[in-house]
């Protein structure tokens, strides 16, 4: 087990040494992979959307349900966007980046980008003030979602793109290191998924900051930790993206909400 882990740069290629940390923890932690000013933008291109589904009182993109909530100064956020690449063209050319097409290389070539399916490009907006609906989120395994689409458990990948510098203090993701290779019992079976809150003794925290990427196994137990801290200090920014394998199922305007996402509203 670690209780701190190496950080890498990503190049052209995945090295040997970062496969083997990757195949041995279920996650990578790669530094420096856009700028200052591709944050910014990234995060004004959300507040676009943001204003505009505010406006049009969006309640679902593609079925899946958009979270809201308040932000400190009362007014009202979008604080899980869905499929949000769709719907801004700075976001849609973010995509592009051949560096993306870099990552599938952890999986093999069956994998791709999963801008159109499962959640699409996924934009959560957490911030610890007395109207947040969104402050953290429970232990989970994101390959758990198969099954709610009458799949088998495939492989996946989970990019993450940290638009916020964090310190221990403002919570964030934590994972337990190797648990992308448990039995499938101890996936579904070792925490109750999304309700279980509790710090694992075997967890590491990610403390990225803003610009950093991080991926890990859809296998992987994780969860995000709740901010100890209060107002404008808590509020952190993240995208993740999927990849995927197996069969091509991408999502539109008609796609059914599924049974666990109708149930996203408890989870605070």
């Amino acid at each position: 087990m670690i209780s701190d882990y190496k950080k890498f740069q990503l190049g052209e290629t995945i090295t040997s040494e970062q496969k083997k940390f990757f195949n041995q923890f279920g996650f990578i932690h790669f530094e420096n992979f856009i700028p200052a000013h591709a944050v910014e933008t990234i995060i004004q291109a959300s507040i676009e959307v943001q204003q505009k589904w505010i406006s049009q009182g969006i309640t679902k993109i593609n079925g899946v349900p958009i979270k809201y909530g308040v932000d400190l100064d009362g007014s009202p956020i979008v604080q899980r966007f869905a499929f949000i690449n769709q719907h801004h063209p700075v976001l849609a050319e973010f995509l592009l980046d051949p560096r993306f097409s870099t990552l599938l290389e952890l999986i093999g070539p069956e994998a791709r980008l999963g801008d159109s399916e499962k959640d699409g490009m996924v934009f959560n907006h957490y911030v610890n003030g007395p109207g947040s609906q969104f402050t953290q989120m429970g232990w989970h395994v994101d390959g758990l979602r198969d099954i709610f689409y009458g799949q088998k458990l495939n492989p996946m990948l989970n990019v993450g793109i940290h638009l916020s510098n964090l310190k221990i203090e403002n919570g964030g993701l934590r994972l337990i290191p190797g648990t992308h290779t448990q039995s499938l019992s101890s996936l579904l079976f070792r925490k109750a998924h999304f309700f279980d809150n509790r710090p694992d003794a075997q967890e590491v925290a990610v403390i990225p900051k803003a610009g950093d990427l991080t991926i890990h196994d859809g296998r992987l137990w994780h969860r995000v930790a709740k901010s100890t801290v209060m107002g404008e200090a808590s509020r952190r920014r993240v995208i993740y993206i999927p990849i995927v394998t197996g069969k091509y199922e991408p999502k539109n305007e008609n796609s059914p909400t599924l049974f666990y996402q109708r149930f996203a509203g408890l989870l605070k």
